[in-house]
C-alpha cells in the first residue's frame, strides 16, 4: 500500500512536491484514517511560516530519507479504513488534525463517546489541542449541512473564540474599541463574530487592503471598516490591536498612531508572508510591548476551567451564530486531489487567493 503526501521544504516554502510512498502494515492499537476532505486556508500559511519554533512540522513526519522536508498540517474529515482498535470502528469519521495527504495512521487513546487523542509518541510534545479528533456520530458541532464551513471556518474562528475570551477575562484592558488587521481573513472574522455577540461595547474596526473594502463591509462583522492606508483617520480612543498580518511596517504604525491611548498588542498569525515581522521591524514602540498569543495554550486552561461539555456548549453557541452572519460572503470550491492541495497552497502562499473564496480539497 501506498501514500500519498505533499513534501514542503522548511527553509524555502514554495518547493512543494507530491511524493508517493510505501506503508507498512497497521500497528497494534492502531486505526488507519482515509484522508476526505481538507481546507486551505491563511491559517495553514501560518503553520508552515512558524513551523519550527511551535513544533507545526512535527505532527507529520513525511516518509522520506530526505531532511529538510515537512507536511503542512490542514483541519478537515477522515474515515476509519483500518482498525486494530476495539474501540474504532472501521467507517467511522472524525474531524481533527490531519497532513496534506490521503491517510493518516493513529493510535487512539484517550477514547470518549465523543472523541480521542492521537497517542503516538512523536506527536506528545506538542499541544494536546491538535492531536485531538471529534468523533461525528456523538459530535454536538457537527452539522453533514455544513462540513466544508466547519472546515474553513472552524479552526480560525476557535481562534478568535479564545481572543474574545481572553480580552474579556482581562476587562479589554479598558480599551473602548478594537482593531483588527488583515480584517477579510477567517480568523479575524471569527474574533468580531464572538466580540459582536459577547463584547458588544467593544467597537470593532477592521483594517484591510482597499481591494478588500467592499467585501469585508458585506460581513457586517465591523462598526468600521479601514484601508491600511487611511488608518490616521481611526479615532484615538483607548484601544486593543489583534495583529492577524505579521507586517512589521503595519503594526509599528499602529502603535505610533494609538501611542499611550494602545492598551494592549496582540499578535495572531501572519498573513502578509512576504512581509512578515515580530515586533515591529526590531525599533522600539511607543505604547505596550506586543504579546504572541498562542491559542492552543488558552484552549488548554479555557477547557480545564469550564470543561470539554460546557466548553464545547459555549463554543457552539457562537459559532452557529458565526455561521449564520457569514453565510453567502464566502464562496466554496471544491478541488479533488492532492496536485489541487499543492497547488492551492502555493497560491495562496504567495497571495494569490481571493479572501471571498474558501477552498476545500478532496484528495
Amino acid at each position: 500500500m501506498t501514500v500519498s503526501q505533499v513534501h514542503v521544504r522548511k527553509d524555502e516554502l514554495t518547493d512543494a512536491t507530491l511524493v508517493k510512498a510505501d506503508v507498512g502494515a497497521l500497528a497494534d492499537v492502531a486505526v488507519r484514517l482515509k484522508v476526505e476532505s481538507f481546507s486551505v486556508t491563511a491559517n495553514n500559511i501560518t503553520y508552515a511560516v512558524v513551523g519550527d519554533g511551535f513544533g507545526y512540522w512535527n505532527f507529520f513526519p513525511p516518509k522520506t530519507d530526505q531532511d529538510g522536508l515537512g507536511i503542512v498540517p490542514m483541519w478537515g474529515h477522515a474515515i476509519v479504513t483500518e482498525s486494530n482498535n476495539a474501540d474504532i470502528a472501521v467507517g467511522e469519521r472524525v474531524y481533527g488534525y490531519l497532513p496534506m495527504a490521503d491517510q493518516l495512521d493513529v493510535v487512539p487513546g484517550n477514547i470518549t463517546a465523543m472523541s480521542f487523542s492521537d497517542t503516538t509518541d512523536y506527536r506528545q510534545p506538542m499541544s494536546p489541542v491538535y492531536n485531538n479528533y471529534t468523533r461525528l456520530a456523538a459530535d454536538p458541532e457537527h452539522d453533514a449541512a455544513r462540513e466544508k464551513e466547519r472546515m474553513i471556518y472552524g479552526p480560525l474562528f476557535k481562534t478568535g473564540f479564545i481572543i474574545d475570551y481572553f480580552m474579556r477575562s482581562e476587562q479589554w484592558f479598558g480599551a473602548t474599541q478594537v482593531v483588527l488587521t488583515s480584517a477579510s481573513s477567517k480568523t479575524a472574522m471569527g474574533l468580531a463574530s464572538v466580540a459582536k455577540q459577547n463584547s458588544p461595547n467593544v467597537k470593532r474596526i477592521g483594517l484591510t487592503s482597499p481591494g478588500n473594502i467592499d467585501f469585508v463591509k458585506s460581513t457586517g462583522l465591523y462598526d468600521e471598516v479601514v484601508a491600511y492606508d487611511d488608518l490616521g483617520n481611526v479615532a484615538k480612543d483607548a484601544t486593543v490591536s489583534v495583529d492577524f498580518a505579521g507586517n512589521s511596517s503595519l503594526l509599528a504604525n499602529i502603535h505610533q498612531h494609538f501611542g499611550d491611548g494602545l492598551k494592549y498588542s496582540c499578535l495572531v498569525g501572519a498573513t502578509h508572508i512576504e512581509e512578515r515581522g515580530t515586533f515591529g521591524g526590531g525599533t522600539e514602540l511607543p505604547g505596550p510591548k506586543p504579546v504572541l498569543l498562542f491559542a492552543p495554550d488558552h484552549f488548554v486552561a479555557f477547557f480545564k476551567e469550564h470543561g470539554p461539555m460546557e466548553g464545547g456548549k459555549m463554543i457552539a453557541k457562537t459559532w452557529h451564530a458565526f455561521l449564520d452572519a457569514v453565510e453567502g460572503t464566502v464562496e466554496i470550491i471544491t478541488l479533488p486531489g492532492l496536485n489541487a492541495a499543492r497547488t492551492t497552497y502555493l497560491e495562496m502562499l504567495g497571495g494569490g487567493i481571493n479572501p471571498a473564496q474558501g477552498i476545500v480539497i478532496e484528495p
